[in-house]
């Protein structure tokens, strides 16, 4: 086999709210050595004991991780203008055949080939959805990862397509590898437990997970608890996930506020061993996104048993396929009405409920590693 030490930058799991990428990152420093890679971790500045413990609370506990002498900021901003530091030469890392960047804070390549993971061109589509440091950081990465990759690996083809048309990565370097997900079921106690954490136990509800943020089109949801209401449904809205950037957090708190009691609930970030049983005890999971590289919480939902109902945009169709409802208009009046229709038909929730295990079943944290072991290795051989 060629190649047996990749390099892997872990930071993405010492961010307040990891998220799809920090599973994406984790998954893979878990699943790698099944392929044969041995993973060599690093991050930015941070205390060894905050390192161990975001590592651990991530799935990888006992994973090395080398730490770079630069706090994050400092860290990416020499990586994009300076190309430097070399994180192959730093002890720990030395022994590497590899460098492997899963998203697109990119290092230099100096003495070893790089793999970039580039999730999505959201940047490029939706620069308005984004703050404007985090835009810079996209904008540099995007252009890293152009100048600088051996191989880009993106997450769909949708996503593909989109590098293609709007980034100056070339279309003969990128190489799409689907993501995994978890597939264990939440037990009937766990969805007790975390129904009863949340105060959820009392009425049905209806799910959106993610970050609170413009690209993920939460408002189109908030209008739900009175549109529930008026058609003499139970449910309540359930919102899981942290603030982002942006005045949907703060819009979302509003409805909460104004909404009637007990009909709209944030419950903030949630931890991965709750999020499962959170998905399970829901009625019907929401994801009206404006864009998305993946769509994660979709199959994450669907792998519970859990019927979707999402948007059409980007990359949604080709993750979710059939075994999900889908709304094209991104309006709230639409959402509310596809909501209500699809609540009130339980034949189609039985049907959504039992394709999405099988859908979800076809995306796998193992199927997804071994490809990217191959990646490497194909980079590491040319």
């Amino acid at each position: 086999m060629v190649g047996v030490r990749v390099a892997m930058n872990l930071e993405q799991l010492l961010q307040p709210s990891p998220g799809g990428i920090g599973r994406y990152t984790a998954r893979l420093a878990a699943h790698l050595p099944a392929w044969g890679w041995e993973v060599d971790g690093f991050c930015a500045l941070h205390r060894r004991r905050d390192v161990t413990a975001a590592l651990a609370a991530e799935g990888v506990a006992g994973q090395a991780a080398t730490i770079v002498p630069l706090p994050r900021p400092a860290l990416y901003d020499a990586w994009a203008r300076l190309g430097q530091p070399d994180v192959a030469a730093l002890a720990g890392l030395r022994g590497a055949d590899v460098v492997f960047a899963p998203s697109v804070a990119v290092p230099p390549r100096r003495r070893r080939p790089l793999v970039v993971t580039v999730h999505d061109a959201a940047p490029c589509l939706f620069p308005q959805a984004f703050s404007a440091r985090g835009l810079r950081f996209h904008q540099d990465g995007l252009a890293a990862a152009a100048r600088r990759a051996d191989l880009v690996l993106t997450v769909s083809e949708s996503s593909r397509a989109e590098l293609v048309e709007h980034t100056a990565i070339a279309e003969e370097r990128i190489r799409v590898v689907h993501n995994g997900v978890d597939l264990d079921v939440a037990a009937d106690e766990q969805v007790e437990r975390v129904s009863g954490r949340f105060g959820l136990a009392d009425r049905p509800y209806v799910l959106w997970v993610g970050s609170l943020e413009p690209r993920k089109n939460v408002d189109a949801l908030l209008g739900l608890p009175a549109a529930l209401g008026a058609a003499g449904l139970p449910h309540r809205l359930v919102l899981a996930g942290p603030a982002g950037w942006g005045v949907t957090a703060g819009l979302a708190e509003a409805a909460e506020a104004n909404a009637p009691p007990g009909s709209l609930r944030l419950v903030g970030l949630v931890s991965a061993a709750d999020l499962a049983g959170l998905y399970r005890g829901a009625s019907l999971f929401c994801f009206p996104s404006l864009h998305e590289g993946f769509g994660l919480p979709v199959l994450e939902a669907m792998a519970q048993g859990t019927p979707v109902l999402c948007s059409t945009a980007s990359s949604l169709p080709e993750v979710a396929g059939p075994a999900a409802r889908y709304v094209a208009d991104g309006g709230p009046e639409a959402w509310a009405a596809a909501v209500v229709d699809l609540l009130a038909d339980y034949e189609a929730l039985d049907e959504l409920a039992r394709a999405g295990p099988g859908r979800a079943a076809g995306f796998t944290w193992s199927a997804c590693a071994e490809a990217t072991a191959a990646a490497l290795r194909d980079v590491v051989a040319g």
